[in-house]
């Protein structure tokens, strides 16, 4: 099953909860967050509890991050296959509360680019395969997941790059598999990660 089959499942069986996402969408427009970050110079934005975003040059982004991993479906993963995509990977698990209050936010953002090349992959940390599915079921999250437990090294790939201590942590690739950004703390706007995931897309 390849990586776009998997995807189109996913959206099947979580359509329902994709409606009711969508009408979130026209909210994140208003997030006084959203609104303070683009008020900045987009290179950094700490807020007061915080929340982090980090944007990195691309004179200044290190190599590009290869990883495999075995799905939460039962594929495997590498990073061959989003070769040429921005890529958005999230870091959680199912008993972290900031993940359940920013997994509307993330799915909106990667229903905003279902059309474009950009690929979302989570990297859960701790779950097994039939609570990483759970979740995905109850939130509506139609992307797939790499489970850490099976496959340790897809968390290991990333080690060098972000603390993934600091959980959840949302991570932008750009074209070349390099991080373009960072997201440390829950994502409460999707506008944040879609602007971040636009410039990206922008670089030529």
């Amino acid at each position: 099953m390849t990586r776009r089959t998997t995807t189109t499942l996913r959206r099947l069986t979580a359509a329902s909860a994709a409606l009711v996402l969508t009408a979130s969408l026209a909210s994140c427009s208003d997030n006084p967050l959203s609104d303070q970050y683009r008020a900045g110079d987009n290179k950094g934005f700490i807020a007061a509890d915080g929340f982090r975003v980090v944007e990195i040059p691309t004179a200044d982004r290190s190599r590009p991050v290869t990883f495999q991993g075995v799905l939460d479906t039962g594929d495997t993963v590498t990073s061959d296959e989003y070769a040429g995509d921005v890529v958005v990977v999230n870091f959680w698990y199912a008993a972290c509360a900031p993940c359940r209050f920013e997994a509307p936010e993330l799915e909106a953002a990667h229903e905003a680019f279902a059309d474009d090349d950009v690929s979302f992959l989570g990297v859960n940390i701790y779950d097994s395969a039939a609570a990483a599915t759970a979740f995905a079921d109850t939130y509506g999250i139609t992307y797939p997941s790499a489970l850490a437990t099976v496959d340790g090294s897809v968390k290991l790939a990333f080690a060098e790059e972000t603390p993934l201590n600091a959980v959840p942590t949302t991570i932008v690739l750009d074209r070349k598999g390099r991080v373009a950004a960072r997201i440390i703390g829950q994502l409460s706007s999707a506008s944040i990660l879609k602007t971040l995931i636009s410039e990206t897309l922008d670089e030529s």
